[in-house]
């Protein structure tokens, strides 16, 4: 289960929502399901994805504000918007939140795929680039300074980065 990719699905097709899941848990995602933005942003909280793929469309939370708490409270967390109801405009702007990709419904399987594969290729790639820089400031704050002054110094680092 550790070496799965984490997946979150959205979407209030209950129908659609489990045919795609088990068709992703048969490629080895680890799958987590919910039928509205608020069961996902629950669901987000206590859980920590790498992908979500996320409708746009559904009753209560659209999914673009799904999107915007995902990104605001996820760093690394890549999201991809599938829907049937798109456009130039909401492709435009969800992207400009933050989304990975927009793919409208219906989609072939396998674009779906390739999509999540590359996105979770592009969260390991911040990831990397983001645990890097933060070595380099450990490197910067472990030199030159007492143990308690390196020490707090380090404390505030690891407050910002919450």
């Amino acid at each position: 289960m550790e070496n799965k990719i984490k997946l979150l699905i959205v979407d209030d097709e209950v129908s659609f929502l489990n045919s795609i899941a088990k068709r992703l848990e048969m490629r080895d995602f680890q799958v987590t399901k919910a039928t509205n933005g608020i069961k996902a942003m629950e669901a987000a909280r206590s859980k920590k994805f790498d992908l979500a793929l996320v409708d746009l469309k559904m009753p209560g939370m659209s999914g673009q504000k799904l999107l915007e708490f995902l990104k605001s409270d996820h760093k690394f967390l890549e999201v991809i918007i599938l829907t049937g109801h798109g456009s130039l405009e909401s492709a435009a702007k969800c992207t400009k939140l933050g989304a990975y990709s927009y793919l409208p419904k219906p989609y072939e399987f396998d674009r779906l795929i390739e999509l999540l594969k590359e996105a979770y290729q592009f969260r390991l790639q911040k990831k990397f680039e983001n645990d890097l820089k933060r070595m380099e400031k450990i490197q910067q704050i472990a030199t030159g300074d007492s143990a308690l002054g390196i020490m707090r110094r380090l404390r505030q680092l690891d407050d910002d980065e919450k």
